[in-house]
Parts: structure tokens; sequence; C-alpha cells
């Protein structure tokens, strides 16, 4: 489990979006975390042995398909009869007498496999190897690597998911209704530097004990529960793009303020079946677990779920204290794309910055130190907006215009006054101005404290067609 207690610094990821889902658009060099490394998919990329499990995997599976084997005997797919199953046994009185005969047979048995490819898909991806592509190397791979690529094990743990997806009916939990109090539970919200979509887990909303009951104060609250959780997890693989190359996992934010602890019997039962379930069910499928504004109890909470925990999902876990909580998200996600609450810049209904002019920009001020931001402003009537935040603040702030005619006066913006940490939930500072003449607009950042901060800036310029 890596403690976030140092920030370590990434390039971001060139990301695309295609049809509402995300991928890179290149391959590109992001420093990770020493205890988790994603894999590539590519084939060129497997090592022999991961090579080697994967062809046996797919052999395995492709004749349990073939075999009528993969499932309860009451859940197969029924077999066709005539020369398509004659052949498969190698029977010779199967042999074709005739080019007709012959066409038909082929005609059945591709019949047999398109019957076959409609049936048994998982998320989407036809699991029949001979009919399948990258996309079944893909989620093959998944299970592969849960299970540290021992094939027989991977093979059973596949199995089991598509029995219990038969089982609990999830291929519809997408179409079901949950009601609007657990949606502030949970949502989705931005990408990652590496372009992993974001599930935000608000475990707080729970301290609110009427919620709290009706969620997790029966057995069959706690499966309604476990089913909104796996819609959730649904919903989010359909923004993942299951190919070589393309982004095919999830960020996990867990944030843990105000949670009630784990003494409440019924929570303690819900996370030990969500873990369960999510981890036997959904294979690879998160990049990364990031546990923030972490209480005391969770320690002992983590030492409960730990034994039903697989080392390479415990090895994905990041844990923040609350102080640490902006720098540790900061270290996955980009500032533009983390919430406002949370010490980023993306405020809720705010399209004030759009996507062409959303990135912010970063600048390391020495202790001691003053560093400036120029931004200009030549265009008579033009808005300037800017946003900025220091990191721990304790810097002093100010803002003002310079007119390009030497004979014009500065205009202070801002007075230099004192910044001091402040909740997350103020957000950046927002100023704005309107320029009567060409200029620019200089902002100044003291750093008067002993130790280095990290300055977070975005600016635009908005011009003004009434001059």
């Amino acid at each position: 489990m890596a403690v976030e207690d140092s920030i370590a610094q990434e390039q971001p990821s060139k990301v695309a979006q295609e049809n509402g889902k995300v991928f890179l658009s290149e391959p590109t060099a992001v420093e990770k975390s020493s205890s988790y490394r994603e894999e590539s998919d590519f084939l060129s990329d497997l090592k022999d042995f991961e090579k080697k499990a994967l062809f046996e995997l797919k052999s395995q599976l492709e004749e349990a398909i073939l075999g009528n084997c993969l499932l309860k005997k009451e859940d197969q797919p029924e077999k066709n009869d005539g020369n398509v199953m004659k052949a498969e046994k190698g029977d010779e009185e199967a042999q074709p007498e005739d080019a007709g005969e012959e066409k038909a047979t082929q005609q059945c048995e591709e019949k047999k496999f398109e019957e076959i490819n409609n049936i048994l898909c998982l998320w989407g991806v036809p699991l029949l190897p001979s009919k399948g592509g990258e996309a079944t190397d893909v989620i093959l791979l998944k299970f592969l690597r849960a299970r540290e690529f021992k094939v027989n094990d991977a093979f059973e743990m596949l199995k089991n998911t598509l029995q219990w997806r038969k089982d609990g009916n999830i291929d519809s939990v997408l179409e079901e209704e949950f009601g609007a109090e657990l949606g502030s539970a949970a949502y989705m919200n931005g990408i990652d530097k590496e372009g992993h979509p974001v599930c935000y887990n608000i475990y707080g909303v729970f301290a609110d004990e009427e919620l709290y009951k009706k969620t997790f104060g029966t057995d069959e609250n706690r499966r309604h529960f476990l089913r909104w959780r796996f819609q959730l997890m649904e919903k989010g693989i359909q923004k993942l793009d299951l190919r070589p190359g393309g982004v095919t996992s999830l960020l996990q934010i867990n944030d843990l303020k105000n949670s009630p602890g784990p003494s409440r019997k019924e929570l303690r039962i819900a996370m030990k079946q969500a873990v369960g379930a999510l981890q036997d069910n959904y294979p690879e499928y998160v990049a990364r677990n990031i546990f923030i504004n972490v209480p005391f109890w969770f320690y002992a909470l983590n030492a409960l779920l730990s034994p039903f925990l697989t080392q390479r999902s415990k090895s994905k876990f990041v844990v923040a204290r609350p102080a640490k909580v902006t720098d540790t998200l900061l270290k996955y996600i980009p500032a533009e794309e983390v919430p406002v609450q949370y010490g980023g810049f993306k405020g809720e209904n705010d399209f004030e910055f759009s996507d062409q002019d959303a990135a912010v920009s970063e600048i390391s001020i020495k202790a001691g130190s003053t560093v400036t931001i120029e931004i200009p402003a030549e265009e008579v009537g033009s808005t300037s907006i800017w946003e900025l935040m220091v990191l721990n603040w304790e810097v002093n702030y100010k803002a003002e215009f310079v007119p390009f005619d030497q004979g014009s006066y500065t205009i202070i913006v801002q007075k230099s006054k004192k910044m001091v940490s402040q909740s997350l939930e103020a957000g950046p500072i927002r100023n704005t101005f309107i320029n009567n003449e060409s200029g620019k607009l200089v902002l100044t950042i003291d750093n008067t404290s002993s130790k280095k901060k990290r300055l977070l800036y975005r600016y635009k310029t908005k011009k003004s067609s009434s001059f």
C-alpha cells in the first residue's frame, strides 16, 4: 500500500476521445507508482510465458464453448443437430456426400458460431477465440493477470464470472432504476492523466442515519446497494476502449470524510460483499484505488478486508490523510479535472473555461522567492479572466494592470494580501479585468515561507466587439 507523503511529478498523456470512449492517442512515458504498473495488452509486448498462457487459455475456452460445457447445463445454448455435431466428433458418416451437403454443413456451422457469439459475450466482447479479435485477448488477459497467469485458475475465474452474471442477470442491471438518493454516493467525473475515467465514491453521505438504514439496514437493502454498485461499474466499463492501446480500466477515488466507521455491522457486511464481488467478477478494471480523507479507523477496516484482497489488488491502493488530499489527487489527475472541493479547478456547472482553454499550468516557487505571471491585454475592451491556487497557500498575492503607454498609470486590480490556508471547497481565486487601453496584467506571488510552494494557474482573454 502506497501512502502519499511526497509529490512525484508526472507528464500528462495525450488523450483523445472517439464515440464517447477514451483512449490514448499515442504511447507516452508516464511515471508510475512503484507499487503497481499497468501492463501492455499488445501481443508483441507480452513475455513468452504470458503469450503461452494466453494461447492455452484461448484453447481451453474454445474447447469448452464448442463442447457446451462452459456454463451449467441448463444455461447452455442448444447444440445444433446433424452434420455439424457429427463432424466435431470425427464421425466418418458425417462427411458430406456432395457439394450441396457440404455447403449446407458450412452454413449450419456458421449459424452455430453466430449463435454462440451472440450468447457468450462479456462486456460486449465475443468470447469465442476463433471468432474473436484483439478485444477478446484484452478480456482474457485481465483474467490471466488477476490469477498471475495461472491458466486453470484464470479459466475457473472466467467460468465463475459468466455464471455469476447469468444467475444475477447482471446484463440487465444497466436498465434498472435505483433512485436519486444513491446518486450522491458515487459518480463518474472526468479522466486522469492517462485517460482513465475517474469514479468518485463519497462514503460520507451514509452518515445520514435515514439513508444508512435504507441502504444497509436489511439483507434486501444490501442486495439493492450491491446491484447499484454493479450498475456503476458497468457504466464505467462502457466508457472504456477494450482494445490494445486503449484505456481499459478506471481510477477509483474513495472519499472517507465523515464516513461511518467499521463499528457499524451492516456497513462491514456490505463492504465485504462488495469487495468480494467486484474483485472476483471485474478483474483488472481498476487501475488504482485512491483513499482520501482517511480517518484513524481506516487502518482497522483495511486489516479487516485485507484477507479478502489479492496482493495485486492491494498494490493498487494509495492512501492520503486529509492534509495530503490535493497533493495526492494532482499526482494522478490534471488540476483542471480535479473537482474544486478537492483543491482542483473543476467547478460544477462552471463553463467559463472550456476544454480548449481549461488546461492548468504549474510553477514551483522556491522558499523566500517571488514569481510573476504576465497576461497580455493588448486589445482595448477585452476581458481577462484568471484563476490561481497555491498549495498550502501562506503566500502574498497581488495583481496589477500595467499600460503600455508610459504616460498612463498602473492600475491596482488586487491589493497585496496574505493568502492563508483555507478549506478546499473554496477552490482557486478567480479575478476578472476589462482593460480600457493596451497593456498587460501582472500577477505577483511572493513566497515568504521557508518551504517551496506549488503555484497552479490558468487564464483566458475574451475579446469585446463594443470597442
